[in-house]
């Protein structure tokens, strides 16, 4: 833990703990996360300091099933498998951990906590969040944070089944509130159904990864990504509250009409979308 200290007081480490904490505690509030629903990375390997080493003997290592090789040698603030939203907003460091992969990125050692630290692992969906932080970086994208929760609304559309394609999706989300276009100019992407914590689910998120910042999965939850992490929580919320007054409408007995093609063209026009 004494090295783990050294790192703690890196600032912009430190701001991104006090981030996950805040967003981990909205996800709660929303109820967006029950039990130990939901789980959040960040690639912080640009905030340590290149000369800052760690004898990785002391560490638990652990092997991955698929390798990352354009993410060896980097570490990411992860989310713990297990550990409920509330539980992180409240002891991040307690419920969360940092993690660094081998140089060849088929395993990583948890450096944020000695070996002696019993049942506590990254997040289940990890191969997800390392194959899509892969695909980040590779094209030098600015975004470094994947994000992913239960959102109620917008999973609730996903069991509507003549929703569920790209199409119609995007087209009740833009259609419900301005913001959703202004700030989520690529819209959303959707993938169907597959057993989460797979390499199954990860390899189609990712094939949506490079048209879309937003990925609906089909009766489960929502997958972004963003440069930072309240930049990626805003844009779900943005989202969700499409999805919300959607339903609030159709709850009053009235289909929503939504913004006219005219009118989503105007705001592309006017916000350079």
């Amino acid at each position: 833990m004494k090295k783990f200290k050294k790192i703690k007081k890196i600032k912009k480490v430190k701001k991104t703990i006090l981030d996950v904490s805040e967003v981990a505690g909205y996800l709660w509030q929303r109820g967006w996360a029950e039990r130990n629903a939901g789980n959040i990375s960040v690639n912080i390997d640009d905030y340590i300091d290149k000369d800052f080493t760690v004898d990785l003997s002391q560490y638990a290592y652990f092997s991955l099933e698929k390798s990352f090789p354009a993410l060896g040698g980097k570490v990411f603030f992860v989310t713990g498998t297990g550990k409920r939203m509330r539980d992180i907003a409240r002891k991040p460091l307690k419920n969360a951990l940092i993690i660094k992969l081998n140089d060849k990125g088929d395993g990583y050692y948890i450096i944020s906590h000695k070996k002696t630290v019993d049942n506590f692992a990254p997040t289940s969906e990890l191969p997800t969040h390392l194959a899509i932080h892969e695909k980040l970086i590779l094209p030098g994208s600015k975004n470094r944070v994947v994000m992913h929760t239960h959102a109620n609304e917008l999973a609730a559309l996903t069991q509507i089944k003549e929703f569920n394609n790209e199409k119609i999706l995007n087209k009740i989300l833009f259609g419900m509130h301005p913001e959703a276009m202004i700030y989520i100019p690529k819209g959303i992407g959707f993938v169907e159904y597959a057993l989460p914590g797979t390499i199954d689910i990860a390899l189609k998120t990712i094939d949506m990864i490079d048209k879309y910042d937003v990925v609906l999965w089909e009766k489960h939850g929502v997958f972004a990504v963003g440069e930072d992490v309240m930049e990626t929580f805003d844009m779900i919320d943005i989202l969700a509250k499409s999805a919300k007054i959607y339903f609030m409408c159709k709850s009053a007995g009235f289909e929503p009409e939504g913004l006219s093609d005219d009118e989503l063209e105007e705001l592309i026009r006017e916000y350079g979308n």
